[in-house]
């Protein structure tokens, strides 16, 4: 009789903790005879499972099974599961706690989040979720107006709980890419059976925390809300923290389904109402001090005054002032701000901010001819121009993707998703990138 090689003795031990976690049938089904541990990789028990129905199983008693290799004790982090030729599960690394379907943008935490009375219950409510997943206000649901500070503290969340909870597997993605991801597998389940929809199920349930941000993209798509109400009652069965962000309560989402609609209201629903001035200071300053420059008390009343309570526009007015004190070599006055924001603050109707504004400005930011921003040409300076602008028109106009496409000359959507997540990613590590972009959009604001 040979001896067991090392990952099977492991497995055995692990075994022994499952049974007492599963059901006896599932336990006897699934993991006693038709699994076979052949490997340790990083630390993680490698798992053969007979056919893709076991290796679902398997993900789906996941949290289980990842508490029996704990308790086992045997020195082992995880498991890897993979079954023969498939392609739902090959035999490869899964994605690290970190790994999102959107970037995370680090500057995005709580301790940069300007708390006033307008936002301070959904702060505590945000807090609250990081400090203890899946316990406390399961789903928690946030909305509130364009620009209020819904994407920050949803990715506060995931930055806090990556850092605290470093083995918590972590997924922020916004409503879009969602339905891209699953229109995607509709349409390659047409070729490889269901190998696309195992894979995009696994992406999204196999996760201790999920945040998507805008779901009110999903109106009248009822194929993506079918989808995403099957995700959640997993995640939701297994105790696994959902968090969701709109621009307007759960009830007023009347082309959601009610199914849906009844789940988000069955968890903590938080609003943020609109900064009052006293909050409007304290974001310029905090926005002030991330750029690194003073600027006096005086100017800071003069940028809220007559102002909306959009966040993103405040900065706008903000980053007009900086950039006026960089070009003509000033220091920041009051003086200085009437200059630079004189044609936005007398006009008692501001041109709204259009496409077209977004276009007009990284061409003149950049000297090129609208029709080389539109074109296919792949020269650098071109390709990263309409990424920024695409970049712009998301992160201003909150435009469908397929609308942008169309406004940047017929660009298919995929490649907006791939412009806009580039770019993202490129701001915080980026400087070049990050004052292209800040320069642009007060150009768009002055207009």
């Amino acid at each position: 009789m040979t001896e067991k090689a090392q990952f099977e003795v492991l497995w055995e031990k692990i075994l022994e903790r499952l049974e007492k976690l599963v059901s006896q049938l599932t336990y006897a089904t699934f993991f006693k005879d038709r699994l076979e541990a052949i490997d340790i990789i990083n630390k993680k028990i490698v798992l053969r499972a007979a056919s893709d129905n076991v290796a679902d199983i398997v993900t789906r008693n996941a949290d289980k099974l990842r508490k029996a290799i704990a308790t086992a004790d045997v020195g082992l982090t995880g498991f890897l599961v993979y079954v023969e030729n498939s392609a739902a599960y090959p035999l490869e690394e899964t994605p690290d706690a970190t790994t999102d379907a959107v970037p995370l943008d680090k500057r995005f935490t709580f301790d940069s989040f300007v708390v006033g009375n307008s936002n301070r219950f959904v702060y505590e409510a945000a807090k609250s979720v990081a400090k203890a997943p899946g316990d406390n206000f399961n789903p928690l649901y946030i909305y509130g107006g364009t620009g209020l500070g819904k994407t920050h503290l949803l990715q506060a969340i995931a930055n806090a709980i990556h850092e605290s909870y470093p083995d918590l597997r972590v997924l922020y993605t916004t409503s879009e890419k969602f339905l891209n991801e699953y229109v995607d597998s509709m349409y390659a389940r047409k070729g490889e059976g269901r190998e696309a929809d195992a894979r995009f199920r696994g992406r999204y349930r196999n996760v201790d925390v999920l945040l998507i941000d805008d779901i009110q993209f999903w109106a009248g798509k009822f194929g993506v809300q079918e989808a995403f109400f099957h995700t959640f009652n997993e995640l939701f069965a297994q105790n696994k923290q959902i968090v969701i962000t709109s621009d307007c309560p759960a009830k007023e989402l009347t082309t959601l389904e009610e199914r849906l609609r009844t789940r988000f209201e069955g968890g903590l629903i938080a609003d943020i109402q609109p900064p009052d001035d006293e909050t409007k200071i304290a974001i310029l300053k905090q926005k002030a001090l991330e750029k690194r420059c003073l600027v006096p008390d005086d100017v800071l009343a003069f940028l809220i005054k007559n102002s909306d309570n959009n966040v993103r526009t405040l900065e706008g007015r903000l980053n007009n002032v900086i950039f006026a004190s960089k070009l003509h070599e000033e220091p920041i006055s009051l003086e200085l701000a009437a200059t630079a924001l004189q044609e936005s603050i007398n006009d008692s109707e501001p041109e709204e901010v259009t496409p077209d504004a977004i276009i007009r400005a990284t061409c003149a930011h950049y000297d090129i001819k609208r029709e080389d921003l539109l074109s296919k040409n792949k020269k650098q300076e071109l390709v990263r121009a309409r990424q920024i602008c695409a970049y712009l028109m998301w992160d201003m106009l909150s435009l469908p993707l397929v609308n942008i496409g169309k406004e940047m000359g017929g660009m298919h959507y995929s490649t907006i998703i791939y412009a806009r997540d580039k770019i993202k990613e490129m701001l915080p590590l980026n400087g070049r990138i990050a004052k292209d972009v800040s320069d642009i959009r007060s150009i768009v604001l002055k207009q």
